[in-house]
């Protein structure tokens, strides 16, 4: 049995949700609307204040499904009503970030200054403060886009595994959540 897949999903207050004969669910909410495909086996039931997936058998395929939809429908239901925030850190001396109608101009220490354009879905901020690193914050109501979003930038300067130079989540800390490596003088012991 899915432990997820069974769960009940709660729907806040001012969030409605409909399936149509598709299989197409819709999630509106206060932040926006998402849509959603459902894979045909499985069933959708909408009753008041929760959502039940249920599948028809215990195949294993059914099983994967039941769990994935569950949690899709879970950070819809989450992202329409609360929205969903990633903050990035840039970690390095001279490395800057500005955002001007959502692209992102990141100086990240290559000859050229990166241009990112954010999908229309993503409201993106730059913020630099004196004395700290620069911070992108980046807000959307759909989890998927925003992470993948995050992972590309994050890629365009990946954090080095000696100085800890790079872009990375805030809060990561080098030799605890990221990779750290010896220098060269350590080895000459």
């Amino acid at each position: 049995m899915s432990r997820i897949g069974k769960k009940p999903i709660a729907v806040p207050q001012g969030v409605t949700i409909t399936v149509d004969k598709n299989n197409l669910v819709k999630v509106k909410g206060s932040k926006g609307e998402l849509l959603q495909h459902i894979d045909p086996d499985l069933k959708v039931n909408v009753n008041e204040g929760e959502i039940l997936v249920e599948r028809p058998s215990e195949q294993k395929r059914h099983k994967a499904l039941h769990g994935l939809y569950r949690s899709l429908i879970n950070n819809m239901v989450v992202g329409v009503s609360e929205g969903y925030k990633i903050e990035l850190e840039i970690v390095g001396v001279g490395f800057k970030a500005t955002c001007t109608n959502n692209i992102l101009d990141l100086n990240l220490g290559y000859s050229h200054n990166i241009y990112f354009a954010l999908p229309p879905e993503v409201k993106g901020t730059a913020e630099t403060k004196k004395g700290s690193n620069p911070i992108i914050t980046l807000e959307s109501i759909d989890k998927q886009l925003i992470g993948q979003v995050a992972a590309k930038i994050k890629a365009l300067r990946k954090v080095e595994p000696y100085k800890g130079k790079g872009v990375r989540l805030k809060g990561q800390v080098l030799g605890v959540d990221l990779r750290k490596k010896a220098g060269k003088t350590a080895a000459k012991k």
